[in-house]
Parts: structure tokens; C-alpha cells; sequence
């Protein structure tokens, strides 16, 4: 009897794997082809996206963002008459901030460069995550201001951790939640995705809302023109040489 009890618990716990491997595989399929498709977002070898970053009322900071395969990020945006500079060339992430006295570039600390390097994946983390070291896990569905959302946990290769909510019946995400550390304290980060758009048959949010969880205030990244596989030169992601560094050089 004790031993009939056991196989039947250990048969119920062989089922419930695949079941919930099979949710999490459904709900990535349904992403997947929401978005366009694997394939699709794979071909892109390039990917601009020009807006404006809106600081309050009735003030708007342009912004360029450029991306390149295979983990290549640049970020200008103009304030003031003054542009300001973000990139990573795969290897080194500087910056250029004259906004902060700064006239030459210079690399990103640590929690900067580890914040910005992660979004140089033009495919975003979902697609082939396991080939890129991160894990993924379906926890159910969780009500996102009024819309229900599947909800993943996404633990990326370097330990950081993301919550992702799509949508329920378009499969599209709506927000993300992240865990950062920025200027040494660790804030969580809520991102409102919307106002999707199709690009070259391809779902891409034109409207990103970002604030600090409970807070009133928030940062909103409005996206005018993206434009795929566009011709981009190497050179702009990496860091110019300084004059110090020309003068050793002579």
C-alpha cells in the first residue's frame, strides 16, 4: 500500500514537469510569433530608432539610439544645445557627458557599463536565452494595471534578475520589472511598454515609461522612426582616442 502510494507520487511528479515546461514553451511560442518571429528578429543586422525623451512639460530631449550586431550600442541625446554620448563597441562601454563638465570620453564605471551592456541584444533576452547562459521561468499569470499578463522570471547569465509580463491575449510585454544598482544603491525599475508598431513585419514598442517602483514620476522614451538594417560603420561604437592618449601616441 505505502509502496502503491509512492510510485502514484512520484508518477504525479513526472507529469507536472513537462506540464509546466510545456506552459512556459507555449507562452514563448505565442511571444515569439507575436513579436514577428525568431527567424525574423535574427536576420536584423542593424537597428536606429531616433525620439525624444520627455524631462517634463513641454521638454523634449532628441535621442538617437543605434544598435549592431553582434553586441553593439550607441545612445546620443541633445539637451540644452549639448549631446551626450553612450556606447559599447562588445568589449568596452564609454561615455560622453559635457553635461557634467566632461570634453573627452571616457569609460563607464562598473554598475553603468554593467546596466547599459545589457541592452545591446537587438533580439531582446527571450530569444535563444539558453545559447546566451540566461534561465526563464513561467510563474502564472498576475493583473498589470487592469490587463491580465503572463508573467516570466528572467535570471540573465551575470545573476541580475527580470520580471516579464506579457500580455495575456497578444503575447506582447507590457512591463518589465528590474532589480538595479545605480550611484551604489539598488532600485527597482518599472518599464511600461505600449503604443506597438510594425517595422519591416516586426512588433516594436514606440513608447517605453520608466520610474522607479511607486514612484509618481517617471522618464517616457518616445520612438518617432526605426529604421532595420541600416548601414552602420563599426567606428562609431568605439572609443575615440583622447588628446592625452594622441599625444603619448606621437
Amino acid at each position: 500500500m505505502i509502496r502503491s502510494a509512492l510510485l502514484g507520487t512520484l508518477a504525479l511528479a513526472l507529469l507536472a514537469v513537462p506540464a509546466q515546461a510545456q506552459s512556459l514553451e507555449e507562452v514563448l511560442d505565442n511571444y515569439y510569433e507575436a513579436i514577428g518571429g525568431e527567424d525574423a528578429w535574427l536576420d536584423v543586422n542593424s537597428m536606429r530608432a531616433t525620439g525624444r525623451t520627455m524631462l517634463g512639460p513641454g521638454v523634449e530631449a532628441p535621442f538617437v539610439r543605434t544598435q549592431k550586431r553582434p553586441e553593439m550600442l550607441r545612445l546620443e541625446f541633445t539637451v540644452q544645445g549639448m549631446t551626450g554620448i553612450q556606447a559599447y563597441d562588445g568589449e568596452t562601454a564609454w561615455m560622453l557627458m559635457p553635461f557634467l563638465g566632461s570634453t573627452e570620453p571616457e569609460q563607464m564605471p562598473a554598475e553603468e557599463a554593467k546596466n547599459f551592456t545589457q541592452q545591446a541584444d537587438i533580439e531582446g533576452v527571450l530569444i535563444n536565452y539558453e545559447e546566451k547562459g540566461h534561465q526563464v521561468e513561467y510563474l502564472g499569470t498576475e493583473e498589470v494595471q487592469g490587463t491580465e499578463a503572463h508573467k516570466l522570471k528572467v535570471t540573465l547569465k551575470d545573476g541580475d534578475v527580470d520580471y516579464y509580463y506579457l500580455d495575456s491575449e497578444y503575447f506582447i510585454p507590457i512591463m518589465v520589472e528590474s532589480t538595479r544598482e545605480i550611484r551604489g544603491n539598488m532600485m527597482e525599475i518599472e518599464t511600461l511598454l505600449s503604443d506597438y508598431k510594425e517595422v519591416g513585419g516586426l512588433m516594436i514598442p514606440h513608447s517605453m515609461e520608466q520610474r522607479a517602483k511607486g514612484a509618481p514620476q517617471s522618464q517616457t522614451f518616445l520612438i518617432d522612426e526605426v529604421q532595420l538594417d541600416v548601414e552602420v560603420a563599426d567606428s562609431i561604437f568605439k572609443m575615440p582616442e583622447t588628446e592625452t592618449e594622441e599625444g603619448q601616441g606621437g
